[in-house]
């Protein structure tokens, strides 16, 4: 277990120092490229907020319709408003690989 613990560290140590390597000979960017990154995390985040509230809105609204008429079925309803919510974290996930990747 302390090899598999130790390899492990070891991998990450290196994987940290090509990283940072790597970092340092790319940071030449262009303003033009880092406005571009900018503007695409934006955009990303912003339409998948968009989708996201709009879903929410939808589904919100019809499990609320549903348990007015079966309390029982808010168990099943909730789930898929959680589903939609995840896609407002896809957009900001898609962000952050736009700006550190």
């Amino acid at each position: 277990m302390k090899k598999k613990l130790l390899f492990g560290i070891m991998a990450f140590a290196s994987s940290v120092a090509a990283f940072a390597q790597t970092q340092a000979a790319t940071t030449a960017v262009s303003a033009t490229a880092q406005l571009g990154k900018y503007i695409g995390a934006g955009i990303a985040v912003g339409a998948a907020t968009l989708g996201s509230g709009l879903a929410v809105a939808q589904i919100g609204a019809a499990a609320v319709g549903a348990m007015a008429e079966k309390p029982e079925l808010s168990g099943k309803a909730l789930p898929y408003v959680g589903l939609a919510e995840g896609i407002s974290l896809w957009g900001f996930l898609v962000a952050v690989l736009i700006l550190f990747v």
